[in-house]
């Protein structure tokens, strides 16, 4: 998908704007706090409706207003244009898609595939395994549409669940654990089945950026896989209703990664972590483009903080190479380095909330 037209209102400091992006490169550039970051929240806004700086979409409304609106006009590989809205309130969110209200985010999702590199990407490896499940996820729910039907009827069954758990009401359970097992066997299939496709693409990307060290990608399915779901749920049922929540399943599945047989984050240094995790979501980017014909829309805030000169100039040549439409934040041109390789690129300039199309 490529965003040929976006239109915001009253996000934090960008009263009104309306750009119209390259479908490749565009490089945003401006002081700090001049609106840049604003401007990559208002295109998440516009894929996932909600933002990445925060969790409180009031917090990005403008000063003295009480409403934000972000539109976009998008075209699909099959040059069908979609026309999205994100519209809120304070009090209530609108999704528009075709000038339909939708009561879908995952209908934005699908029409605007996002791949966000920020200062908290960085911590993907880490931090919390929660991150992981969405990394890996987010991949599955663009590659198997039936995927997040079933990951939300697990998750309602496992709700059910952990509140049997909570009331001691044990005969009940066997009953729920029968729907949850089939949903998880289902979800952790496709999630398999991802990984064996991804991985080429990981392993590409690893040996552009990180040539020299052997990487492997393993995954924790959630549960003790040399026994089945149902025989490790009846094992620690006991455990499970002491602690009051079910302790095994797709809702704990994990993935790490080893270099040179030893677990990332314990062997590699601060900038070799960030290129392996923008490896990760390279993958991801290239994976859909070549198997899929989905087209993801990066979004890069800070572009000069996260990764050295020479590998910024690689990372550029990488992402022009992908195809896909690019959105980097920086504060002036210079950090980009030669840019006579790139084949096409835009560059815009934010100043206070403002943003001009430059040469």
């Amino acid at each position: 998908m490529t965003l040929q037209r976006l239109d915001i209102q009253h996000i934090r400091n960008i009263t009104q704007e309306s750009i119209n992006p390259s479908p490749f490169i565009n490089i945003i550039i401006g002081d700090n706090a001049s609106g840049k970051s604003s401007l990559l929240e208002s295109i998440f806004i516009l894929g996932r409706a909600h933002s990445f700086r925060t969790s409180k979409l009031k917090n990005v409304i403008s000063h003295d207003k009480d409403f934000f609106i972000v539109s976009g006009s998008v075209v699909g590989a099959d040059r069908q244009s979609l026309r999205l809205g994100v519209k809120f309130d304070s009090k209530a969110i609108e999704i528009h898609v075709n000038q339909q209200q939708s009561h879908k985010r995952s209908d934005l999702a699908y029409a605007l595939p996002i791949q966000l590199f920020y200062s908290k990407s960085y911590d993907l490896l880490e931090s919390s395994a929660r991150f992981r499940r969405e990394f890996l996820d987010w991949g599955v729910f663009n590659t198997e549409k039936s995927f997040l039907l079933a990951w939300r009827n697990f998750r309602k069954i496992l709700l059910q669940r952990n509140e049997l758990l909570k009331k001691k009401q044990v005969k009940y359970i066997k009953f729920w654990d029968k729907e949850l097992i089939h949903y998880a066997l289902i979800i952790n299939q496709f999630r398999c089945q991802y990984l064996e496709a991804f991985t080429p693409f990981f392993i590409e990307s690893c040996q552009f950026f990180l040539p020299t060290s052997h990487i492997n990608f393993h995954l924790n399915s959630g549960w003790d896989i040399s026994k089945t779901l149902s025989e490790c749920l009846a094992l620690n049922l006991e455990n499970d209703l002491r602690f009051g929540f079910t302790r095994f399943g797709p809702h704990r599945c994990d993935f790490s990664i080893s270099v040179d047989g030893y677990l990332s984050k314990d062997v590699v240094s601060r900038g070799q972590l960030k290129l392996l995790i923008t490896c990760l979501k390279l993958a991801q980017i290239r994976m859909l483009k070549s198997t899929f014909s989905i087209s993801s829309t990066v979004l890069m805030d800070d572009f000069n903080s996260d990764i050295d000169f020479d590998n910024r100039n690689k990372l550029l040549s990488y992402l022009s190479s992908l195809s896909c439409q690019v959105f980097i934040a920086g504060n002036s041109l210079s950090e980009f380095g030669d840019l006579l390789d790139i084949n096409s690129y835009g560059v815009f300039h934010v100043k206070h909330g403002h943003v001009s199309q430059t040469n």
